[in-house]
């Protein structure tokens, strides 16, 4: 159990599973892209662990880069997507993979690939740790799904609550 501010959670996905997975998915990956050189693109800030362990498993040559996204106005989402913060290379006729630790309702999700198409990319990939499909509200193309998970609130491997709790190595869930 863990206590983070006024909510309590519980174990849902432990490490050992976690890492299993990320290995598979990485197999998977390297498989498919043997003979390329991507560029893995993660979305900050959940994605970093889940990128981090992933890319110290693919074996060809590939690069990687770090965005973040604007899609508040104040303390409440917009629903849009703003801009992507942080993208310095070009991505013209790159493979790319965005990385991002969970897909929900894919709206943010879906802006982002959108602006990373009208850089005119040669590929797109989608990897995400985790994925909620009951809470998907725009159709998205899920290359490479850790984990389909209910819609429920998680935490932990780069997730948090308020700031808190991604440096567990475990992901919980809030218990109801």
């Amino acid at each position: 159990m863990l206590t983070i501010h006024d909510k309590t959670f519980v174990p849902f996905i432990a490490a050992n599973d976690i890492q299993q997975r990320i290995t598979d998915l990485a197999a998977q990956i390297n498989q498919e892209y043997h003979d390329k050189k991507p560029l893995m693109v993660v979305v900050l800030n959940g994605a970093v662990l889940f990128a981090a362990d992933l890319f110290r498993q693919l074996t060809m040559p590939c690069e990687i880069t770090f965005i973040r996204v604007s899609s508040y106005t104040q303390t409440s989402s917009t629903g849009h997507l703003k801009q992507i913060l942080g993208l310095g290379e070009s991505i013209t006729d790159r493979d790319l993979i965005v990385v991002e630790d969970i897909v929900d309702t894919g709206l943010t999700l879906g802006d982002v690939c959108d602006q990373l198409r009208e850089h005119k990319p040669a590929s797109l990939a989608v990897a995400t740790l985790l994925f909620k499909p009951e809470a998907l509200k725009r159709p998205l193309k899920l290359d490479y799904v850790g984990f389909e998970i209910e819609n429920r609130f998680v935490l932990g491997y780069g997730l948090d609550y308020d700031g808190l709790g991604r440096n567990t190595k475990d992901i919980f869930v809030l218990s109801e």
